[in-house]
């Protein structure tokens, strides 16, 4: 398996969308745009209105990827 490209980006707690900083990131890479987008929303909306740091890992050679959330900031 070669190695994940990562896509790094701060997204509102469920309200990710396809446009930028993700969609333009993902798109190149291959994969369902839509599918990881509504994967993000689902797992950070009890982050509703706060900045959460999101890193989408993609297998390039099998198109699978991951999703890493982080812990949103305070401010």
């Amino acid at each position: 398996m070669t190695e994940a490209q990562k896509v790094s980006a701060l997204v509102t707690g469920g309200g990710a969308s396809a446009g930028p900083p993700l969609g333009p990131a993902l798109g190149p890479l291959g994969v369902n745009i839509m599918e990881i987008i509504k994967a993000i929303n689902e797992k950070t909306k009890d982050f509703e209105g706060m900045k959460v740091p999101v890193t989408v890992s993609v297998y390039p050679d099998t198109k699978k990827w991951e999703i890493e959330i982080g812990i949103p900031s305070a401010a």
